[in-house]
């Protein structure tokens, strides 16, 4: 729900830093909770697509390339307008497992060791761009590994299954 609040302007609508509100292309780019605002070294924001029927990774096609690569440019052109950090100081990625099932893309100072953005989880938005264009089902096809922690329960469920 909080998402879809930031999404209508019910709530943070004061700390929207970009907004495409374009509803099949669009996002929206604000804060993320865990960054002060105040420190351009741990510089963290969350860009939110409006389309709510893509989820994660697994549900990106080619189809959705437009919103991918206005993510990426318009994410990096309101970042470097608005703090003055260029496109090239910034870790773009996705997380797969993601923490909410709302596509969401994670911008970060490359100096920031970030929650997440080691390769286990992250997904560079570049590299998702690419693998796209290469073959529009290549995140339906591909085995994605990623590290779950031992209290989670996708791992206690992986373990009655008997897959871990």
């Amino acid at each position: 729900q909080w998402v879809y609040n930031i999404l209508e302007k019910k709530a943070e609508a004061d700390r929207i830093i970009h907004e495409n509100p374009d509803p099949c292309n669009g996002f929206v780019l604000v804060p993320d909770l865990k960054w002060n605002q105040n420190q351009l070294e741990d510089l963290y924001l969350i860009a939110l697509v409006h389309c709510r029927e893509v989820k994660s990774l697994r549900d990106l096609t080619a189809e959705h390339l437009p919103l991918l690569r206005n993510i990426l440019e318009e994410g990096k052109e309101a970042v470097a307008k608005r703090f003055g950090v260029p496109g090239s100081q910034l870790r773009i990625y996705l997380h797969y497992q993601p923490s909410y099932y709302h596509l969401h893309v994670h911008f970060t100072a490359l100096s920031y060791d970030a929650p997440g953005s080691s390769v286990e989880r992250a997904h560079l938005l570049a590299d998702v761009i690419d693998n796209l264009a290469l073959d529009s089902t290549y995140y339906q096809k591909r085995a994605l590994t990623f590290a779950l922690r031992a209290d989670e329960l996708l791992l206690k469920k992986f373990q009655e299954a008997g897959r871990v």
